[in-house]
């Protein structure tokens, strides 16, 4: 099985190139623009080894794309290069419109001219996963879950490009018949999560004695999903997944920020004393801009279709988190040299 993974030096991208080469004995290609979030430290446990290779390529470079596709010839293409900051996308929108509907765009070009010059066996095993987020669907209130049927609604410029590439990927697979499978996760977290997003920015600003900013009240609620988890769901729905269906893949682990921070603190406290709980470094700050108020996913389908179950709860996913931070300065100390952990997204007097 030979795979096209992009955004691999990514977060989520990263845990599934680690599973499909050290678990699967896959053939990977990774192609990754290697933007402030995408690290290849990420990938030391694969680098080196025969079935990994890398190549240093934009999404929206299509004839590159091509390229890749026509020499390493993949029997999947999984699609996970995006720009995903809702932080940073308040603030730049034009390069999450860029890189996540014209970036999917080429992608789906590029893997469409590949599959149609296909022997017609290849061409039948052949499948296109699009990697998404539960952020499309918008918010939900105290009750409920999103379903694979729940109607679109995003908040945000990143789930609005994440929305617009989701159409584009069923699209593609409608008017061209194209083997393609569209995925929707909750909240991941986990070992090599970038210092800017809820999680490990906590662990960190904690381990230095830094506040730990907290949107609003602290109240806005996620369904977490650790990160191996979520690589093994995206193997399986690539491997088994009908074509032309989407899953949503969620831990059934709902947590409130706050609740989130305070028990990061608490496993802190017993790991790391300081003298005084962690907690008292908490400090509520402006809320985002149209801050979604609650995301859960229903993994029903994924769970009787395919037959997946999280390993991790939050509580054991959480505390082998905490655990690797502590354990891989080596990994995190180089990032925070050129992201200081403030928080972004709050938009400036006058700003569009």
């Amino acid at each position: 099985m030979r795979v096209l993974v992009t955004g691999g030096a990514g977060f989520i991208g990263s845990a599934v190139i680690r599973h499909l080469v050290l678990e699967k004995g896959y053939e990977v290609l990774n192609i990754d623009k290697l933007t402030y979030a995408g690290t290849l430290s990420s990938l030391t446990s694969v680098e080196g080894k025969p079935s990994y290779r890398f190549l240093k390529i934009d999404i929206c470079d299509a004839a590159a794309i091509a390229s890749a596709m026509s020499t390493f010839r993949p029997d999947r293409v999984m699609h996970l290069a995006a720009e995903s900051h809702v932080d940073r996308s308040i603030l730049g929108a034009r390069q999450f419109v860029e890189t996540n509907i014209l970036g999917s765009f080429t992608m789906l070009e590029c893997a469409r001219a590949y599959w149609q010059a296909l022997l017609p066996l290849d061409r039948s095993r052949f499948r296109f996963l699009h990697v998404s987020t539960d952020e499309v669907y918008g918010s939900l209130g105290a009750e409920g879950a999103f379903s694979e049927t729940t109607p679109y609604d995003p908040s945000s410029p990143y789930s609005a490009s994440k929305a617009a590439s989701d159409h584009l990927a069923k699209a593609w697979a409608r008017t061209y018949g194209m083997p393609v499978i569209v995925s929707n996760c909750s909240n991941n977290y986990g070992p090599y999560h970038f210092p800017e997003k809820l999680i490990p920015l906590i662990i960190l600003n904690a381990l230095e004695g830094k506040p730990l900013p907290v949107y609003g009240n602290g109240t806005n609620i996620r369904d977490w999903l650790y990160v191996e988890d979520h690589a093994r769901a995206l193997d399986l729905i690539a491997e088994r997944g009908r074509v032309g269906e989407t899953y949503n893949v969620g831990g059934r682990n709902e947590r409130s920020n706050i609740d989130v921070v305070r028990r990061i603190c608490a496993i802190l406290d017993d790991l790391q004393a300081i003298g005084r709980p962690h907690e008292n470094l908490i400090q509520y700050v402006a809320d985002r801009p149209g801050h979604d108020v609650r995301y859960a996913i229903d993994a029903t389908k994924l769970e009787t279709e395919l037959g997946w179950r999280a390993k991790e709860s939050f509580e054991t996913g959480i505390e082998k988190t905490v655990c690797w931070y502590l354990d891989s300065e080596w990994w995190w100390a180089p990032l925070r040299k050129g992201y200081d952990g403030r928080r972004l997204g709050l938009l400036k007097a006058g700003a569009g």
